[in-house]
């Protein structure tokens, strides 16, 4: 498992990269291909809530029914 700083940092690339607006980066005669934005977002909040877990402060999640015949 992976410790926070590693999440942390993990969380911080995918954030950056998000921001660049950048796809595809060449370097050294490599190319690199990033996921598409929302792919991003969703590794990005699957990384939040792995490192939420691991500090033990993960979010309750409540589900509210409404309805107008009084049940």
């Amino acid at each position: 498992m992976a410790t926070t700083e590693e999440l942390t940092a993990k969380i911080e690339a995918l954030k950056s990269q998000r921001a660049s607006g950048v796809a595809r980066v060449s370097y050294d005669g490599k190319t690199i291909e990033y996921r598409g934005d929302s792919e991003i977002v969703a590794a990005i909040r699957d990384l939040e809530r792995e490192l939420s877990k691991l500090n033990g402060t993960e979010p309750v999640r409540q589900i509210r029914t409404f309805s107008s015949k009084g049940y």
